[in-house]
């Protein structure tokens, strides 16, 4: 991206010579490069959204709103919570009774007919509690899980938002400066028939022209990959077109790694996620040494008798109590084990993640703070000598004190700055998205 926008900043300096205009005059329309692109961008890269339509996404905010509600893989994450809780009831519920009937084909002396029982099996004292709390901690993590997808879907959003911002601006710049450049080539033309300019003037105009409209070109070409992004982001069909984004002004905060890194520690979904994974691990402890105890049925048996020949013989009724033997007792310990190794791996997951996610911060506070600083130097610094310095260059040009190629390089050196910064624009809102998605929490930078 950032050659091409170079090579653009290239170009813009032959503007100067080619108008004839004041550098007031200069200087109005290289700010005006870098306002919202024109309406004439879009058309000439085909269509888009209607614009007129409330539900076309132009703003940020649109498009954070349109992804939270259609991005497939954020509904995905959503399907995943809500499974994991409906393992909850799942887990507090009994096991199903168990109804056993049988009928006496030859009956005994005792004449019995038929017998129906009943029996339900009630786990271990704890048992049901120790499951049932690993299902609310997994349904919880999986909470966290969703609300990670949510924070790096947002950032992916922004990112593609703020480059496809930029790149519009780079396009609107390529737009205004071919046009400059074949008024330039008729100036040319006019002062060298006139004998006032060399015919090199000429041949050198004609060479910018054809490099701008390969600049142009391959600007046009980044736009579909650029917004693809985006429409995976949104999911959007394949060939739908986007407007270009509306960036609204911004200063950028003030954040100390320290804040950031209690931030991070408090509301990060990662790290919130492996803590009620280790919840969860703690139950299925629990749960495995449960293992060690019986289950206990309780239940009943009906048994009809025969009450033919004269017999007055009572149905009878029998109480039932029913254990299972856990004899198996090596099986238990492994289980167990099991459990208390995975308990060990996501605490040691959590530390390498906690790492990871604090490398990660300082890494983005560093470059939100130097991009920050870049947007200092050039709004405060650079840009305005760089101005000096072109008034000062088109003074002595028009005195014939300095060549054509002095001046083209002050005006190229101005707009390279004002490309510069607005890409220390759109990186210092990437970043600030990083920060958000790592820290958990949106940061104003407003």
């Amino acid at each position: 991206m950032k050659p091409i926008v170079y090579r653009v900043a290239c170009m813009v300096g032959l503007m100067a010579f080619a108008t004839g205009s004041t550098l007031l005059t200069i200087l109005s329309l290289s700010k005006d490069c870098f306002a919202a692109p024109v309406s004439s961008v879009e058309d000439r890269n085909g269509g888009s959204f209607d614009a007129n339509d409330a539900n076309t996404p132009r703003r940020l905010e649109d498009y954070l709103r349109y992804a939270a509600s259609n991005n497939a893989g954020l509904k995905a994450a959503y399907e995943e919570w809500q499974a994991a809780i409906e393992e909850v009831p799942q887990a507090r519920a009994l096991p199903d009774p168990q109804m056993q009937y049988g009928y006496y084909t030859r009956q005994s002396d005792m004449q019995m007919n038929q017998m129906v029982s009943v029996m339900q099996m009630f786990p271990w004292f704890g048992k049901i509690d120790a499951r049932t709390e690993a299902a609310v901690k997994t349904a919880e993590a999986a909470h966290q899980k969703y609300q990670a997808a949510r924070l790096a879907l947002f950032k992916e959003v922004k990112d593609g938002f703020y480059e496809f911002a930029y790149l519009g601006k780079a396009t609107d710049i390529a737009i205004e400066n071919l046009e400059l450049l074949r008024h330039f080539e008729e100036v040319a033309r006019t002062k060298h028939l006139t004998a006032q300019t060399g015919h090199p003037d000429v041949i050198r105009a004609q060479v910018e022209i054809a490099k701008m409209d390969d600049v142009l070109r391959g600007l046009g070409q980044l736009r579909e990959p650029t917004v693809s992004k985006l429409r995976t982001a949104l999911t959007l069909p394949a060939g739908t077109n986007l407007a270009w984004p509306k960036v609204d002004s911004f200063e950028p905060a003030t954040l100390e790694y320290e804040q950031l890194v209690n931030l991070l520690r408090q509301k990060n979904p990662e790290l919130a996620g492996l803590n009620y994974e280790a919840m969860a691990a703690k139950s299925r402890i629990v749960l495995a040494k449960k293992n060690f105890y019986p289950d206990i049925g309780v239940g009943v048996e009906w048994t009809d008798f025969e009450r033919s020949g004269g017999m007055s013989g009572r149905d009878s009724v029998a109480l039932m109590f029913q254990i299972n033997l856990p004899l198996w007792r090596d099986s238990y310990r492994a289980g167990e084990r099991q459990e208390q190794a995975m308990a060990r791996s996501i605490k040691l997951q959590k530390v390498n993640t906690e790492n990871v996610l604090l490398t990660r911060v300082a890494q983005a506070h560093y470059e939100y703070r130097d991009s920050a600083r870049k947007m200092r130097l050039y709004s405060d610094t650079l840009i305005p000598k760089s101005k000096e310095l072109l008034q000062a260059s088109e003074a002595a040009y028009r005195s014939g004190t300095i060549d054509f190629l002095s001046l083209i390089d002050a005006q190229r050196t101005l707009l390279d700055y004002y490309l510069s910064y607005q890409r220390a624009l759109a990186d210092n809102q990437q970043k600030l998205a990083e920060l958000e998605m790592l820290v958990g929490t949106e940061l104003d930078s407003r």
